[in-house]
């Protein structure tokens, strides 16, 4: 007779049966039957013939030893295979026989065809492509890119054979992503997917990239540069940093950031050991050392190589004056609540609006930005030096082979001194532009007049 699900629920091992009896199987009929374990378990098994040979067909399980509570009864929510799930197996398994095919052997090709689709889907590849390259990659970034592709490129198509990705698929991808205005996102997503695919050419997986025609297909968000003020209200910006109400520690990473061009993580996360003062360089390394508790503290410098800043007279001066005023702590620019904690990253853009400078109108960014200005305005300077000294990479790949070790120390000395001399020079309260300057006509002021000790 055939089983009932309450048969199968309530059927137990029978410990007195002999090994070799047949009290521990349930039959169904037409062949299938459910075999009880000692353990608890209970399997479905086929018996058939192939090839001359009797062989048993483990059509699957219906519950597992561990799916059982401590009195032995199975757990509702554990059930892998139910009686009629066992029943359509087996009328699959009796189909490839009557094909002349053997059922065992299907499942295994079966079981290796899986594993290789696994192996060559989307995520798969993701995954060992983003192994083999976050070895180069800072842990932040390697982790950011990660979480991306993981948040929105697997949802939709990691599961899917590489090979039968197209761009529509990768689009559909990203489409949500554009949706929310999270244009700069759903641009990276499209470079993360590109490289993906190009990988898969690479490794064999795909003949060519779908990835690429989705150039041109996502919006683009409109390039806004970093706000900064015009050069000629540079003596009303000095004025108002010299008599802001602010802690000195912020003063003097304004003048530092202005005689630096450092960038802001660069500036806050600095050590006092990166300073060489007789030789008058500070180098920022491509990454610190980790502060406990201090979320991106490993940032060095942003091109991730170490990036050598040459000193003038009126940064040695700062700096000397912090090193009076700081002698607790490691760290050049710490917070006001603990020397182990550095300057908080808004701080400098709060100090701005409180001196009446909006977020549109100034930002940290922007003192780079008006540095830069006035290096190629002056029309003295070597452009080389000037990007070298605002640590900018070259998009030129050709130009960048030749560049990348290229300090220009000679000159970026005398040009940051120039810079610092010029700086100074409109502390008198009248803007003195940077080509009159060069020319050198104007009175320099002396060295932050208005900060008392």
């Amino acid at each position: 007779m055939p089983l009932t699900a309450t048969q199968i629920k309530h059927a137990r091992f029978n410990p007195d049966a002999k090994p070799t009896g047949k009290e521990n199987r349930l039959s169904d009929g037409d062949s299938l039957f459910l075999y009880l374990e000692k353990t608890g378990g209970k399997y479905w098994r086929m018996p058939y013939r192939f090839g001359g040979k009797q062989k048993l067909f483990p059509v699957g399980v219906y519950c597992s030893a561990t799916s059982f509570d401590l009195q032995g009864n199975p757990l509702p929510d554990q059930v892998v295979m139910s009686l009629a799930e066992a029943r359509q197996r087996r009328d699959e398994a009796k189909a490839l026989l009557r094909q002349g095919l053997d059922p065992m052997a299907a499942r295994q090709v079966a079981k290796e065809q899986a594993a290789q689709a696994s192996a060559n889907s989307f995520a798969a590849v993701a995954l060992e492509w983003h192994a083999r390259n976050k070895a180069k990659w800072c842990e932040d970034h390697a982790e950011r890119v990660w979480k991306r592709i993981h948040a929105h490129l697997l949802p939709a198509i990691g599961d899917m054979p590489i090979e039968d990705i197209r761009t529509k698929h990768l689009l559909a991808a990203l489409r949500p992503v554009e949706a929310r205005g999270t244009l700069d996102v759903a641009s990276r997503l499209s470079q993360y997917a590109n490289a993906i695919c190009r990988y898969a050419v690479q490794t064999g997986r795909i003949e060519s990239n779908p990835a690429i025609d989705l150039s041109g297909a996502l919006a683009v968000r409109k390039v806004v540069h970093r706000p900064a003020l015009p050069l000629n209200r540079l003596p009303e910006l000095l004025n108002s940093i010299a008599g802001a109400n602010i802690r000195h520690v912020t003063r003097y990473a304004f003048e530092l950031i202005m005689l630096t061009f450092l960038r802001s993580s660069e500036l806050r996360m600095a050590r006092w050991h990166e300073v060489d003062f007789e030789r008058a360089v500070w180098t920022i390394p491509s990454e610190r050392v980790p502060l406990e508790d201090v979320r991106y503290s490993i940032r060095g410098a942003k091109m991730h190589t170490p990036h050598v800043v040459p000193l003038c007279r009126q940064a040695i001066a700062v700096l000397r004056r912090l090193q009076q005023l700081n002698n607790r702590s490691d760290l050049i620019f710490p917070g006001d609540r603990s020397f182990d904690k550095p300057l908080c990253e808004n701080t400098l853009n709060q100090a701005l609006r409180r001196m009446g400078y909006a977020t549109h109108e100034l930002c940290g960014h922007g003192f780079r930005t008006m540095a830069c200005s006035a290096l190629n305005e002056s029309g003295q300077w070597n452009r080389d030096a000037i990007e070298r000294q605002m640590s900018h990479q070259h998009r030129d790949s050709v130009r960048a082979a030749y560049m990348h070790k290229a300090e220009f120390l000679k000159e970026r000395h005398a040009m940051m001194q120039w810079w610092g001399d010029f700086l100074d020079a409109q502390r008198a309260g009248h803007y003195v532009d940077p080509t009159e300057f060069a020319g050198g006509h104007p009175t320099v002021v002396p060295l932050f007049r208005q900060i008392s000790g």
